[in-house]
Parts: C-alpha cells; sequence; structure tokens
C-alpha cells in the first residue's frame, strides 16, 4: 500500500476520535465530549489545509471514505444519546428559572 497521505491520516485521527466520543456517549461521560469536540475541530482545519494540497490514488481514496462512513456511524451515535440529554439539560435550565423568578416575585422563604 501506498504512504499514508495526511488527507488520510486526518480521517483516521477523526476516526478515533469520534469512536472515543461514542463509546463515552454511552457511558454517559459526558464531560470529555468537548475535549474530543476540540480536537476534532483542530483535526478537521488540518483537513481542510491539507486535503487541496494532496492527490490520492485509488486505496488512499477508499481507505479515506472506509473511515468516512466509520465516522459518520459514530457521529449518528453521539447525535442520538447526547440530543436527548440537552433536551433534558434545557428543560431542567428553564425549571430553574422559572423557580427563580418565582423566588424574586413572591420571596424565597
Amino acid at each position: 500500500m501506498a504512504a499514508r497521505s495526511e488527507v488520510v491520516h486526518c480521517y483516521a485521527q477523526l476516526a478515533s476520535i469520534v469512536s472515543l466520543m461514542a463509546a463515552l456517549a454511552r457511558a454517559k461521560e459526558w464531560d470529555r465530549l468537548p475535549e474530543l469536540e476540540a480536537q476534532c475541530a483542530a483535526v478537521i482545519e488540518r483537513l481542510r489545509i491539507a486535503t487541496p494540497q494532496e492527490s490520492l490514488d485509488a486505496a488512499q481514496i477508499e481507505e479515506a471514505q472506509r473511515l468516512l462512513q466509520r465516522i459518520r456511524a459514530d457521529q449518528r451515535v453521539v447525535s442520538e444519546l447526547v440530543k436527548p440529554q440537552l433536551a433534558h439539560l434545557v428543560a431542567t435550565m428553564a425549571d430553574l428559572q422559572n423557580r427563580n423568578e418565582l423566588d424574586r416575585a413572591y420571596g424565597s422563604r
């Protein structure tokens, strides 16, 4: 196989990070997700720079496509697990805001 390109290397890094995000989301370890999201953003920025400067051979294209499929599958898992948590967080924050408004209106005891 040809030497690994920077583009394929970036896709492999993204696949690894997003896979870890999916595992952490399954384990409900939400506190590590923002850090990993930042790592994804950094790799995507590297990918934006490398992509126009590099041509991939057929094997590299195939590997990149395989990695993209893994990334998309894991992103779906993360999204499916995180969205309900975000909805719960928003509802909790709205409830706290309502309680604060009631406390201000009627005084806390």
